[in-house]
């Protein structure tokens, strides 16, 4: 999970100890933070350990620090008149979850507060404060982690990062520079597919498609607690809710592990899982809005799936993405019928509008964990300091 093209000093970078001795806190209980995923980590081509200080930092004051070297989201800073065009232009991404901002001020707020993966700036017109925001994130070394690809002219971002702070080791601030928009889905896809590192989360070929950081993808899924976890009213209100409103026998709420596709909630299917080769939501987790396929009989991707060739006999497919904090799509809400139908305009926002409901619980249900299971650790690790005295 190293920085691509990074070149960062021996102070930005800690070892599981020396970041236990920033924290006040054991070794052992540096190395469960780490292990639950509170403390985002890498492994040095020897097999130890290393952290970022700007995390141990973020976690000191109080809030668990995520990382963007395990985020999806790309942040957008783009004038109000080319923002819509920007937008349409990085829909394409399906494995990143973009948000678009004109304000530059809100826009680094949200940086801040996000750590996103990658920061697009468009400069094509030289905007002073575009052009000052730019300077300030090569000059922060807490976002060590985010790339930032500037749009325009080379020289124009040069002119304006005149004055940017020296010796700060920041490699990855407007070294990125595309001369249009249309190549931005490129640049972007190499950062993410640079961040998953060299994981290979499920060997082989296979018969479905999956995202350049499907390994960063898996370890949210993991990060999220929710596999084979027991049904829960939160989640199950939604699926049932879903099938009402959408008139369609079956929902579901999925998760597609490397080999299966595990039902969170389902409302009107006895099973509980799938092969995740049978999972249509697959084709969903690709995507920011909704994947509809209105005869899966007659798609030559889905005709042959046993769900649609056997038994089941399915029809029907919607599902929109479930996502995480960090904009990874974990799986989907999804609605399955037995005869081929569409759905509405009012019925795919509705699909949409759901799906961002199960987001938030999923989101909420992380947050809650991690924040208890930080809460025990330090609690342990002050047991174990007050009975040594």
């Amino acid at each position: 999970m190293q920085r691509r093209n990074s070149a960062p000093t021996k102070k930005d970078i800690l070892t599981t100890a020396q970041a236990a001795n920033l924290l006040g806190i054991s070794v052992r209980t540096a190395q469960l933070l780490i292990e639950s995923g509170a403390l985002s980590s890498w492994k040095t081509p020897g097999g130890h350990r290393r952290v970022y200080r700007a995390d141990i930092l973020s976690l000191r004051s109080g809030v668990s620090a995520p990382s963007a070297s395990s985020s999806a989201i790309v942040i957008l800073v783009a004038s109000s008149l080319h923002l819509r065009r920007y937008q349409k232009i990085l829909e394409e991404i399906g494995e990143a979850f973009v948000e678009g901002y004109s304000d530059p001020y809100s826009a680094s707020f949200a940086i801040g507060s996000r750590l996103p993966s990658v920061v697009v700036i468009d400069l094509e017109e030289g905007h002073p404060e575009r052009l000052s925001l730019l300077r300030s994130l090569r000059s922060n070394p807490e976002l060590g982690h985010t790339h930032i690809i500037a749009v325009g002219s080379r020289h124009t971002a040069m002119i304006g990062l005149q004055g940017a702070s020296r010796g700060v080791p920041r490699d990855s601030g407007a070294e990125a520079f595309v001369r249009r928009p249309e190549l931005l889905p490129d640049a972007v896809r190499a950062i993410l597919r640079d961040a998953a590192g060299a994981t290979v989360p499920i060997e082989g070929p296979t018969p479905f498609p999956l995202a350049p950081n499907e390994g960063q993808r898996l370890a949210a899924l993991k990060r999220s607690g929710l596999v084979d976890t027991p049904p829960e009213e939160a989640f199950d209100r939604l699926t049932w809710l879903a099938g009402q409103s959408l008139k369609t026998p079956i929902a579901l709420l999925t998760l597609l592990t490397p080999t299966r596709q595990w039902f969170k909630s389902r409302y009107g299917l006895a099973i509980a899982e799938t092969p995740r080769s049978w999972a249509f939501c697959n084709r969903t987790i690709l995507q920011k809005d909704v994947f509809s396929v209105k005869n899966l009989a007659l798609n030559a991707e889905f005709a042959k799936n046993p769900a649609v060739s056997g038994g089941p006999a399915f029809r029907f497919y919607a599902g929109a993405p479930v996502t995480d904090s960090d904009g990874f799509a974990l799986g989907s809400l999804c609605v399955i019928d037995h005869r081929p139908r569409t759905l509405d305009e009012n019925q795919l926002r509705s699909l949409r509008v759901l799906a961002g409901l199960a987001s938030d619980e999923v989101r909420l249900r992380a947050a809650n964990r991690q924040l208890r299971w930080t809460r025990e650790a330090l609690r342990r690790d002050q047991g174990q300091s007050a009975g040594s005295w």
